[in-house]
């Protein structure tokens, strides 16, 4: 199937354009214009998916991780459709996805973005993947390797078994109810509210906890605190992380990846990044200063210019190639 175009055969809803104005101005365009993303929606196997793409180029991937959506790379996909064609899923369970009962592991995710790659005519695709996204990326090129280009992998899950405190008791029996009432409407409002409050005289948190309130807000809904429990529990026990990808690296060995984390996150910590780069030391690491478990939305110019050196690289190694067998 051809990976340049959309097949006429797939099921799309609620398509619509959300443009990105920044760089025009009085209606003139600018050198400096940023592509215009779109927000759409496929069915795959009776489920909707909801997704985000746009620009043009390489086909560059980004997968979000646990209680969070496309919407996490709203700060670098613009700047990044500049020089890639990029799509940016909901998994499922999360954002505008489906969240019925079903298969929330880590392997059933990467089956759905091989699904939607399939669907929309993409044969192979460099991935980002922020953690538990991560852990996605990187099951998809164990199982898929010949499907992926490259891979950036953002404090992802998978590297060790430290995880924070409050996912490891999320994951607990009866967690359920709890999580009920801590996401409960007014609670939800309150801290919403102290939030702005706080924010408008000038006492603003780090983007981890912006990240997190979010994440509240989103588990208020009945459907998505159940989609996101039974995720959480399939990669997360009281414990900590309860799958491995370490055993897997070496398998994936002729895959360039880099590896990008927060110095300060405290979700993943970052020497577990290190530990890896170490173990697999092909494996290139960039540690952001200041940054926390989000250093996409921490940093999200330097972000993109550390993504794109990257897989330039990788367009640069293909020519090269190209011209010895030639």
């Amino acid at each position: 199937m051809p990976k340049d175009r959309h097949p006429a055969g797939a099921v799309r809803r609620g398509l619509r354009v959300v443009a990105d104005t920044r760089g025009r101005s009085n209606g003139h365009h600018h050198t400096n214009a940023l592509p215009a993303l779109k927000k759409a929606e496929i069915v795959l196997h009776g489920r909707p998916v909801a997704y985000r793409s746009g620009g043009s180029g390489p086909l560059l991937v980004l997968i979000h991780g646990i209680t969070s959506c496309s919407a996490t790379w709203d700060r670098v996909l613009p700047k990044l459709a500049r020089r890639y064609t990029v799509l940016a899923p909901d998994l499922m369970g999360h954002g505008h996805s489906d969240k019925l009962r079903g298969d929330y592991s880590v392997g059933a995710h990467a089956n759905a973005i091989r699904d939607l790659l399939d669907e929309l005519g993409y044969s192979a695709a460099s991935f980002v993947g922020h953690s538990l996204g991560g852990g996605v990326a990187l099951q998809f090129a164990y199982q898929y390797p010949s499907r992926v280009d490259r891979l950036v992998l953002v404090a992802p899950g998978g590297f060790g078994h430290e995880v924070t405190l409050l996912l490891r008791a999320a994951s607990l029996p009866g967690s359920g109810p709890v999580l009920a009432l801590a996401t409960w409407r007014p609670v939800v409002q309150a801290g919403t509210l102290l939030t702005q409050t706080l924010g408008r005289v000038g006492v603003h948190g780090n983007t981890d906890l912006e990240e997190v309130g979010r994440a509240y807000a989103l588990l208020a809904d009945r459907d998505s605190r159940r989609a996101f429990i039974h995720t959480l529990r399939s990669v997360v026990d009281y414990e900590g992380q309860r799958v491995s990808a370490l055993g897997r690296l070496r398998t994936a060995q002729r895959i360039p990846a880099l590896i990008v984390w927060g110095e300060n996150d405290r979700v993943v910590p970052a020497r577990q990044g290190k530990n890896v780069h170490e173990l697999v030391p092909h494996i290139q690491l960039k540690v952001f200063k200041h940054a926390g478990h989000f250093p996409h939305r921490d940093d999200p110019t330097r972000f993109v210019r550390v993504v794109h050196e990257f897989l330039a690289r990788g367009a640069v190694e293909r020519r090269g190639r190209a011209a010895v067998g030639a």
